[in-house]
């Protein structure tokens, strides 16, 4: 079963999912990231610039094969782009459909109200159909 982690209260969404895509990239770990376009536009950005000796290979859909096959990181649309990876990150205001292919869900809630209230509504959705969750408070962690 999918083990699904919310983490919430995060000031800076994109630097927060930069710094948590760098982890699982340093871990072996390749990854899925689910979002709007303006979303990914911008991680794909922040990725480019998180900073001068870290690469973080990552590809969007739209990217050939050769280049899917060589990133670590994922960037889309559709979660069902994310063929065999283990883990997705949602920075979308919607349950990523097919999310229970993945061993890992990724939540990242940013602080603002529209934020809140949408991942309360995944929250419930994921509870609802029995997924165990587990929350991580990051404004009571220190370099978040």
């Amino acid at each position: 079963m999918t083990r699904i982690e919310f983490h919430f209260n995060a000031p800076e969404r994109l630097q927060y999912a930069c710094r948590y895509l760098r982890k699982a990239y340093a871990n072996d770990c390749r990854v899925g990231v689910v979002g709007s376009e303006a979303v990914l536009r911008q991680l794909d950005a922040a990725l480019w610039r998180l900073s001068e000796v870290d690469f973080l290979p990552h590809c969007t859909a739209n990217d050939g094969p050769e280049l899917q096959a060589a990133s670590a990181i994922h960037l889309s649309t559709d979660a069902g782009h994310f063929s065999g990876l283990p883990m997705l990150v949602n920075l979308g205001d919607e349950v990523p459909v097919g999310f229970d292919r993945f061993e890992r869900l990724i939540e990242i809630v940013p602080t603002d109200d529209h934020g809140k209230m949408t991942a309360r509504q995944r929250w419930r959705h994921y509870a609802a159909q029995g997924f165990e969750l587990t929350q991580h408070d990051l404004s009571k962690v220190s370099g978040s």
